[in-house]
């Protein structure tokens, strides 16, 4: 459902606390911006208020309440957003108070994620995410009523109100969407176990979104995933082969990108998206060296690893757009080990990939294997699970010196030299 594609005309409002950094609040509503470009929507104008508190009726205090009212008879806008969650109460009394649709940040990325959800599994979680973003706002007798919508008997219990049916029914379609989705992960689980068994390293690109990680899965890869210079162009999840220098061969997946004030709605509906990083080896934490707001992109992707539990993985910070920086951009940088490529260009791809098997190898011990004459048939799936560094033939037997990680020198421990 996208409620914003027939509302050209937006007002933009940006909020926050007298606590809070005017910079961070502006920077908010210019990210805000972004995202209501992204519904298609023209900007009409924009306004900011800083409060000592939440006004707990309409979010923002009464007199800039008739300010955007003023504003919304000058420029004729049809929508106004805000850059903060609104409760149901809240939106309500802004719509009356304004007489026009009042969406919040959520609404907008929910929007959005609607918009791009192109598989069977990205429409259910948005649909996820979009439920329990509706059902805490549902008050009074709800504009949106699904009972009035199904109507007929049966649809209405016994003394129920249409309010109450409407929750009930938004809960039972939950229970429906979460038995998929528990589908979809057991599945992921599976093809994850598969590729554990076969020893095959794992990356996982995640980043700040539109930092360029569909462009370098691509570039790494050399697969076809779409890749646009926009919010959440990639929201299902993408495993594709690399092939590392000198090591064996790896998979990269892309993911759903990150952005400040992600809801928490998204994030309980994206768990099967989001495991796909959780369970890989090495993180690819891309940042978008040509923003202008970097600093503050990498702390939101940092709090977020440590919301995820991911601070115990190993992370390669990758510092993409390098083409198009600012040249002392890079001495602001932080985090290590790290890179700077332009998926664009190809630059730094050769040192993010030898970096990249660099990993890999310290996951490895050397070992020695001998393989009898009768068996050195099985020398061609060992060269399939490792790269064979030297090898020594007899006439009784070969003799193969490798790398491998505990896994496989389990599997292989019948033909390790002791």
């Amino acid at each position: 459902m996208n409620r914003t594609k027939n509302l050209d005309r937006a007002l933009v409002v940006g909020v926050g606390l007298k606590s809070e950094p005017i910079k961070e609040i502006k920077e908010n509503l210019s990210e805000l911006e972004e995202l209501v470009r992204a519904c298609d929507c023209e900007i009409v104008g924009s306004v900011t208020q800083t409060l000592p508190a939440w006004n707990p009726s309409t979010l923002i205090g009464s007199g800039k309440v008739e300010e955007i009212k003023q504003m919304i008879n000058e420029s004729q806008a049809q929508l106004i957003v805000v850059d903060h969650q609104l409760t149901g109460v809240q939106a309500r009394n802004l719509e009356q108070a304004l007489e026009v649709k009042v969406l919040d940040r959520n609404q907008i990325i929910l929007d959005i994620f609607a918009d791009r959800a192109q598989t069977f599994e990205g429409k259910l979680q948005v649909e996820l995410a979009q439920m329990l973003d509706q059902l805490p706002r549902m008050v009074d007798a709800w504009m949106g009523s699904l009972s009035r919508q199904g109507g007929g008997i049966g649809t209405r219990g016994p003394g129920e109100t249409a309010l109450e049916n409407d929750r009930r029914r938004i809960k039972d379609r939950m229970g429906i969407i979460r038995k998929k989705l528990d589908g979809v992960m057991k599945n992921r689980a599976q093809y994850r176990s598969s590729r554990k068994r076969h020893e095959i390293p794992s990356f996982a690109l995640i980043g700040y979104t539109n930092s360029g990680k569909s462009s370098l899965l691509n570039k790494l890869t050399g697969s076809q995933v779409l890749s646009k210079n926009q919010v959440f162009a990639t929201l299902d999840p993408t495993t594709r082969k690399v092939f590392l220098p000198d090591g064996p061969p790896a998979v990269v997946t892309d993911t759903v990108g990150f952005i400040r004030k992600l809801p928490t709605q998204l994030i309980e509906a994206f768990k099967a998206t989001l495991e796909e990083s959780s369970e890989a080896d090495v993180l690819l934490h891309v940042v978008d060296l040509s923003s202008p707001n970097m600093e503050r992109q990498i702390e939101v992707v940092d709090q977020l690893i440590e919301e995820f539990k991911w601070t115990n993985k190993k992370i390669i910070h990758v510092y993409n757009k390098v083409d198009v920086a600012p040249l002392e951009r890079q001495f602001k940088v932080k985090g290590y080990p790290r890179v700077f490529v332009s998926a664009m260009t190809g630059q730094g791809l050769d040192q993010l990939k030898k970096m990249m098997a660099d990993f890999i190898l310290e996951m490895q011990k050397d070992v020695q294997l001998y393989f009898p004459k009768l068996e050195e048939y099985k020398i061609y799936d060992l060269t399939r699970d490792t790269r064979i560094v030297k090898r020594e033939e007899g006439s009784e037997g070969t003799v193969c010196y490798a790398q491998m990680t505990p896994q496989l020198i389990n599997r292989w421990k019948d033909y390790l030299v002791k």
